[in-house]
């Protein structure tokens, strides 16, 4: 379980920085509306430049967090909450706007490997706690 969580917080660290430091200015099959890029993506959805940088900022730094809660593990749930709920905030716009199902896939895998994180997570301080 253990190397479970640790290949998860990898995964959605790398996936979310990638898509915010690397993809950023780029077009995708799972931008939102006709979006080419991130910030047409959040003008479809209705918002506006001081609050892309606000949702990117809090994504990269959460993302951050989780690579640091590899070492020090305080930071995981509270990273990977954050993650959560900024994915299932994304799915929620994608619905809102009626994008195809497949544009959903990559919000809602991170949203479920958070859920797993924090899961892994609780079931390991529970397991230590009784030793």
């Amino acid at each position: 379980m253990k190397y479970l969580k640790q290949i998860l917080i990898l995964f959605v660290s790398i996936v979310v920085l990638n898509v915010w430091l690397f993809r950023f200015n780029k077009s995708t099959i799972y931008r939102g509306g006709d979006a080419a890029n991130m910030l047409e993506e959040f003008i479809v959805y209705g918002f506006d430049k001081p609050f892309l940088y606000l949702i990117g900022g809090l994504k990269i730094a959460a993302a951050l967090g989780l690579l640091i809660g590899l070492i020090y593990n305080k930071l995981v749930l509270p990273c990977s909450s954050i993650i959560g709920l900024l994915m299932l905030g994304a799915i929620i716009m994608h619905f809102r706007v009626s994008d195809e199902i497949h544009k959903f896939f990559p919000a809602g895998l991170m949203l479920l490997s958070c859920i797993t994180i924090i899961f892994i997570s609780n079931k390991i301080r529970k397991h230590e706690s009784k030793l």
